[in-house]
Protein backbone atom coordinates (compact mmCIF):
# COMPACT_ATOMS: atom_id res chain seq x y z
CA UNK A 1 0.00 0.00 0.00
CA UNK A 2 2.78 2.42 1.00
CA UNK A 3 4.83 1.53 -2.66
CA UNK A 4 1.32 2.67 -4.65
CA UNK A 5 0.76 5.77 -2.40
CA UNK A 6 3.82 6.88 -3.38
CA UNK A 7 3.07 5.72 -6.77
CA UNK A 8 0.43 7.82 -6.98
CA UNK A 9 1.79 10.98 -5.37
CA UNK A 10 5.04 10.80 -8.31
CA UNK A 11 2.06 10.24 -10.69
CA UNK A 12 4.05 6.95 -11.85
CA UNK A 13 0.96 5.15 -13.66
CA UNK A 14 3.08 2.32 -14.85
CA UNK A 15 3.89 0.81 -11.62
CA UNK A 16 0.70 1.66 -10.45
CA UNK A 17 -0.90 -0.84 -13.38
CA UNK A 18 1.78 -3.17 -12.96
CA UNK A 19 1.07 -3.54 -9.29
CA UNK A 20 -2.96 -4.20 -10.26
CA UNK A 21 -4.42 -7.13 -10.70
CA UNK A 22 -5.54 -7.79 -14.13
CA UNK A 23 -8.63 -9.21 -13.22
CA UNK A 24 -9.88 -5.33 -11.91
CA UNK A 25 -6.91 -3.00 -13.87
CA UNK A 26 -8.15 -0.76 -16.06
CA UNK A 27 -6.24 0.17 -19.15
CA UNK A 28 -5.32 3.46 -18.70
CA UNK A 29 -5.05 5.91 -15.33
CA UNK A 30 -5.88 9.93 -15.14
CA UNK A 31 -4.36 12.13 -12.47
CA UNK A 32 -6.15 15.44 -10.99
CA UNK A 33 -2.83 17.58 -10.84
CA UNK A 34 -4.57 19.94 -8.67
CA UNK A 35 -4.39 17.38 -5.58
CA UNK A 36 -1.56 17.52 -3.26
CA UNK A 37 -0.98 14.49 -1.08
CA UNK A 38 -0.07 15.05 2.63
CA UNK A 39 0.36 11.70 3.73
CA UNK A 40 -0.83 8.12 4.66
CA UNK A 41 -2.50 6.84 7.77
CA UNK A 42 -2.45 2.89 7.90
CA UNK A 43 -5.81 2.51 10.12
CA UNK A 44 -5.75 -1.50 9.68
CA UNK A 45 -4.71 -4.89 7.96
CA UNK A 46 -6.21 -8.11 7.51
CA UNK A 47 -4.15 -10.80 6.45
CA UNK A 48 -0.69 -9.76 4.15
CA UNK A 49 1.88 -11.62 5.77
CA UNK A 50 4.07 -13.49 4.30
CA UNK A 51 2.01 -16.93 4.55
CA UNK A 52 -0.94 -15.13 3.28
CA UNK A 53 -2.22 -15.18 -0.43
CA UNK A 54 -4.80 -12.35 0.47
CA UNK A 55 -4.74 -9.01 2.45
CA UNK A 56 -6.79 -5.85 2.90
CA UNK A 57 -5.71 -2.51 4.28
CA UNK A 58 -7.89 -0.02 5.97
CA UNK A 59 -6.11 3.38 5.16
CA UNK A 60 -6.91 7.10 4.87
CA UNK A 61 -5.05 9.33 2.08
CA UNK A 62 -4.49 13.02 2.64
CA UNK A 63 -4.95 15.77 0.31
CA UNK A 64 -4.92 19.46 -0.50
CA UNK A 65 -6.95 20.99 -3.00
CA UNK A 66 -7.22 23.98 -4.70
CA UNK A 67 -10.22 26.47 -3.43
CA UNK A 68 -11.14 30.26 -4.86
CA UNK A 69 -9.49 31.10 -1.49
CA UNK A 70 -6.85 29.10 -1.17
CA UNK A 71 -6.47 25.42 -0.25
CA UNK A 72 -9.12 23.31 1.45
CA UNK A 73 -8.02 19.59 3.00
CA UNK A 74 -9.87 15.86 2.74
CA UNK A 75 -9.25 12.22 3.28
CA UNK A 76 -9.82 9.34 0.98
CA UNK A 77 -11.08 6.31 3.48
CA UNK A 78 -10.32 3.21 1.98
CA UNK A 79 -10.33 -0.33 2.27
CA UNK A 80 -8.20 -1.84 -0.23
CA UNK A 81 -7.80 -5.78 -0.90
CA UNK A 82 -4.34 -7.49 -2.34
CA UNK A 83 -3.73 -10.61 -3.67
CA UNK A 84 -0.77 -12.75 -4.86
CA UNK A 85 -0.93 -16.27 -6.11
CA UNK A 86 1.58 -17.87 -4.49
CA UNK A 87 3.58 -16.79 -1.18
CA UNK A 88 6.66 -15.88 -3.42
CA UNK A 89 4.92 -13.62 -6.12
CA UNK A 90 4.28 -9.75 -5.83
CA UNK A 91 1.43 -8.56 -3.88
CA UNK A 92 -1.55 -6.65 -6.52
CA UNK A 93 -3.84 -4.22 -5.66
CA UNK A 94 -7.30 -6.18 -6.31
CA UNK A 95 -9.96 -3.35 -5.13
Amino acid sequence: MRSRYCAFVLRDAAYLLRTWDPRTRPATLDFDDSLVWQGLEIVRTVRGQAEDTLGMVHFRAHYRFPTETGFSADVQEERSKFTRESTDSQWLYLD
